[in-house]
């Protein structure tokens, strides 16, 4: 189970949506893709159980329409209500004939099964929970007009960034994954002057001008980074910003991706995670620390007192 399902598990019920998984990248969840694991791995970070991904959203207006509502379809009350209603009757008969089909199942089909009916629960408490939940908080002016003009990445990554930003702001939701490239991606990167692709590059055999490139791309990501960080901290949030109160991390799965190298991996944290993290600092820890030692530390970070994660040893000393 992957890091933010663990912590969504046990703080999800506080927000009207307990994670949301996103995306820039469409993937496959069947088929061998890069170094011939599926691609289900490469194309999804968040898993609700060892073998259950849990798909990310790639459309920015379907993003928006679920945090706060379609407004062509949703203009009144009352048509809201219906819809809510329409939909919780279809998932009572779908549960009812889940349930009577389990006695007619081996123990593993009946694992699967019960991962279903858990999903289908899910949805009926976000539907209890009401369709538009805007917390309160206006949508920015012009943010519509935004999403519906998404068409190039660059604009489609500032979007989606931003629904983000709101979805914090407004606390839809406390834990948040995205993926801004699916693993193995190839895209390019022309107006930063990189036609090439992106993992054809990254597989640069220690060339300059190949190097330079892979510079190129890694700069405007973390700057768009920067961009997205920088509007948290400036949206206030009781005593201090909503940054103060967050622990964003971004990275990657490989430190050299020429050699496909799992080590000395790169990783950024932003936030001060109320108090838990002091920032401004570059740590360089011991080889063959576990990734999953930054995971246990963002797991206690969210009031979970687990002694352990994954392959992880003991939690950072970020304080």
């Amino acid at each position: 189970i992957s890091v933010d399902q663990v912590i969504s598990q046990a703080i999800g019920k506080k927000t009207h949506f307990p994670s949301l998984e996103l995306g820039m990248e469409a993937g496959r969840s069947a088929g061998n893709c890069d170094s011939g694991y599926s691609c289900a791995y490469s194309s999804n970070i968040s898993w609700r159980t060892p073998t259950t991904p849990v798909a990310k959203e790639v459309d920015p207006k379907a993003l928006f329409a679920r945090l706060f509502g379609d407004p062509n379809s949703l203009k009144t009350a009352a048509a809201q209500a219906a819809r809510q209603r329409e939909i919780a009757s279809i998932l009572d008969v779908t549960l009812t004939d889940a349930r009577s089909l389990r006695g007619r199942l081996d123990r593993a089909d009946q694992a699967k099964l019960d991962q279903y009916l858990t999903a289908i629960r899910e949805i009926e408490l976000r539907i209890e929970k009401g369709t538009k939940a805007d917390g309160g908080k206006p949508i920015p002016e012009g943010l519509l007009d935004r999403v519906s003009g998404t068409g190039s990445y660059l604009d489609q990554l500032r979007v989606t960034y931003e629904l983000m930003t709101l979805a914090f702001q407004a606390d839809l939701t406390r834990t948040i994954t995205f993926m801004i490239g699916n693993a193995g991606s190839n895209r390019s990167y022309r107006w930063i002057d990189v036609p090439q692709g992106h993992h054809s590059l990254s597989h640069h055999g220690n060339k300059p001008e190949k190097l330079s490139m892979i510079s190129k791309i890694n700069r405007f990501q973390v700057e768009e980074f920067a961009r997205f960080i920088g509007r948290m901290k400036k949206i206030e949030d009781g005593p201090g910003n909503l940054l103060d109160h967050s622990l964003i991390c971004l990275g990657s799965g490989l430190g050299d991706g020429n050699r496909h190298d799992h080590m000395n991996l790169p990783m950024l944290l932003a936030g001060h995670g109320n108090g838990t993290v002091r920032t401004g600092r570059h740590l360089v820890f011991p080889k063959n620390t576990p990734m999953a030692n930054l995971y246990l530390t963002l797991i206690r970070a969210n009031g979970l007192r687990l002694q352990g994660f994954a392959d992880s040893t003991s939690p950072l000393k970020l304080s």
